[in-house]
């Protein structure tokens, strides 16, 4: 299965991609997603590592390091690449039909916490200043999201919300097969009358 890191590295060419796009005018427009030019496939890639402006790179890219970095431990590296490209190119698919444009790796890293929140449910993080298990804070996101939908902003809540589905997806589909190649943890449990008897015998 292995682990490579990958997660690290895409968060390295979005940190690379971003100083191209301040270095070079209209470097950007080559590789955004826009509704105008949706025969052009390879933007629903491309746009993945393009983000709007420093803030929007870090946030991503903290979730991506961080996040990413449990889910390829998890999973593996080649399952981590294809939930982290599924996730996000089929998030712009669905929000190429509500956006006129759209990039960032948002939609791929809300895929990779769909499948931790499935994998690990119970994971303690911090969002918002607190404290709370990995499925408090999906659902929260997904709130947020959802009433962002009603809210005029320039935040793509679909996209956000699409790539979660399919992290849930592949979070269901894999649950089975990460709970059979985890090594079961060793519980000693030792009784009150055992312990007793082990005094007996030697300690007096």
């Amino acid at each position: 299965m292995g682990y490579r890191f990958y997660a690290l590295k895409l968060t390295g060419i979005c940190v690379v991609v971003f100083i191209l796009q301040l270095a070079i005018r209209g470097f950007s427009d080559l590789f955004v997603l826009s509704n105008l030019y949706v025969v052009e496939v390879w933007r629903f890639v491309s746009a993945i590592f393009l983000h709007a402006n420093f803030g929007h790179l870090l946030y991503n890219m903290f979730a991506l390091a961080l996040f990413g970095s449990i889910l390829e431990k998890i999973i593996g590296s080649k399952k981590f690449l294809l939930v982290f490209f599924a996730s996000g190119v089929l998030a712009n698919v669905v929000a190429v039909n509500f956006y006129t444009s759209s990039l960032g790796a948002s939609g791929a890293i809300f895929g990779i916490f769909g499948a931790l929140i499935i994998l690990r449910p119970l994971m303690i993080v911090w969002v918002y200043g607190l404290p709370m298990p990995m499925i408090i804070a999906g659902i929260l996101w997904a709130v947020f999201d959802i009433i962002g939908l009603f809210v005029p902003s320039n935040i793509g809540h679909i996209a956000h919300l699409s790539g979660m589905v399919v992290g849930l997806a592949f979070g269901i589909f894999w649950r089975g097969w990460v709970k059979k190649r985890e090594k079961p943890r060793i519980i000693i449990e030792l009784d009150e009358e055992s312990m007793r008897k082990w005094e007996d015998n030697y300690l007096r």
